[in-house]
């Protein structure tokens, strides 16, 4: 473990050397880094630079290996991190170290491999679900291109695999904690102008802390298809569906197996100007004996001003997600948010997308073409008494049905983000928690919240 640490960080400081000095076309590092292709440099000057990106096999290039990576460093204080009166300070330092080989055999066939350490220090507690895993392989997959014309294309590609779609509100890589969410199975991509469509069936692994030691899970516990139509002038538009199988599904209802299928439409437009993300999705199926009957809606609308200094950018996000309404009848109406994004309602949220209702104003700003700023504030309610808290994951968290206060809480943030470079980057913020009647029932000795953080990222 500890050579795996040095040999990254020898990458860096060899890197630095010449990245300054480097001059490479303007693709920026992607989410998901498969999706990242580098066969425009077949024909450029050569570098040291260039070559890590396209080193070719074969005298016509046509076979060809890249090589890229990350590595973050994290620093996170909490103060009363669980609303608890005296629970004191708390730290992590986090780290995350990735290395990533992309080979391409042809126009047609590729196959990339990914590897990656994410590694906690400090916390009094140990390392969270989401901190730490020593070293694990994080995409293994293989890729042909079925159909590849100037109008269509259609790939396969079988393997271990990340995944992100939408704006993440139910199935993301999760790039915001050490650890990055992945999948094993089958997908099938179809392209052509204006239109895209994934069909997959996928295995979501259990995530151990060690070396290698992730196990499969041999059962297809998520399958579907994700959909973009795009409109010239008018937005995109997604359509889906999702399948989720899980055998020890708990909630405050209970614990029991849970088949679960979400129907969703989401409609948005990005840019500068004015701008929106309306999303809609229900759930139906079986939890143990009984029925599952769950929605969720979010409106978020904003406006960039794009001419005037700092481009201040104005938002405003409400989303409604459902809670089980009677406790203990064996039916179930909790939404289950599957596999999002951690902060998805802040920088260590302790409250997850169910049961919920948020009303979210923010502002950001941008003050040079490396720094900006954002300022937030949510407002969280319950959406049903009946029902409690859940983790960003989506685990239970907190039983409610013994409170009859509905306000959990109001979260404030603040943030900024400076680009040293393409390669260099660095974020820090800060997060105050004001506890609600809901906390104040289940927690009696009661304390609001305090967190901040620091990360410094390096890309290759």
């Amino acid at each position: 473990m500890t050579s795996i640490k040095y040999i990254c960080r020898a990458v860096v400081l060899f890197l630095l050397l010449f990245l300054q000095a480097v001059h490479v076309a303007a693709q920026g590092f992607k989410l998901l880094r498969y999706d990242e292709d580098y066969s425009f440099l077949k024909d450029s000057s050569e570098s040291h630079y260039n070559r890590l990106k396209f080193q070719p096999l074969t005298m016509d290039k046509r076979i060809y290996l890249s090589f890229g990576g990350e590595i973050r460093n994290e620093y996170g204080g909490k103060i009363d991190e669980d609303w608890l009166k005296d629970q004191g300070y708390n730290y992590s330092i986090l780290q995350r170290y990735s290395l990533h080989a992309d080979l391409h055999a042809g126009s047609r066939l590729r196959f990339f491999i990914q590897l990656n350490s994410a590694l906690e220090n400090g916390s009094k507690y140990g390392p969270g679900p989401t901190d730490e895993d020593k070293l694990n392989v994080q995409n293994l997959f293989g890729e042909y291109k079925i159909l590849m014309d100037a109008s269509h294309q259609l790939s396969f590609r079988l393997g271990r695999q990340e995944i992100d779609y939408g704006s993440g509100r139910l199935l993301s890589v999760r790039d915001g904690n050490t650890t990055r969410q992945y999948f094993t199975g089958a997908k099938l991509m179809y392209t052509m102008p204006g239109f895209a469509l994934d069909a997959f069936v996928l295995a979501a692994d259990e995530v151990n802390l060690g070396v290698f030691d992730n196990r499969p899970s041999h059962l297809a516990n998520l399958w579907g298809a994700y959909s973009n139509v795009k409109f010239q002038k008018a937005g995109d538009l997604d359509l889906y569906y999702l399948g989720i199988r899980r055998d020890n599904a708990k909630f405050e209802e209970g614990r029991e197996l849970e088949v679960r299928h979400t129907l969703a439409a989401r409609y948005w437009r990005a840019g500068e100007g004015f701008t929106y993300n309306l999303e809609a999705a229900y759930q139906f199926g079986k939890f143990g004996k009984g029925n599952i009957s769950a929605w969720t809606t979010a409106i978020e609308l904003g406006y960039t001003f794009a001419d005037v200094r700092f481009k201040p950018s104005v938002n405003l996000r409400n989303d409604y997600i459902s809670g089980d309404t009677r406790d203990g009848d064996g039916k179930l109406q909790t939404f289950n948010p599957l596999y999002p994004k951690g902060g998805y309602f802040g920088f260590n949220p302790l409250i997850g997308p169910s049961n919920l209702i948020d009303i979210h104003p923010y502002l950001s700003l941008v003050f040079t073409d490396r720094l900006s700023m954002q300022g937030d504030v949510v407002f969280n309610w319950r959406y049903s008494l009946q029902d409690g808290l859940y983790r960003p994951s989506g685990n239970f968290n907190t039983a409610g049905s013994g409170s009859n206060h509905r306000f959990i809480g109001t979260t404030y943030l603040v943030s900024a983000d400076y680009q040293f470079n393409k390669y260099l980057s660095f974020s820090c913020g800060g997060q105050y928690f004001r506890v609600g009647g809901f906390i104040k029932d289940i927690k009696p000795l009661w304390a609001n919240s305090k967190y901040f953080n620091a990360q410094l990222s390096f890309k290759f």
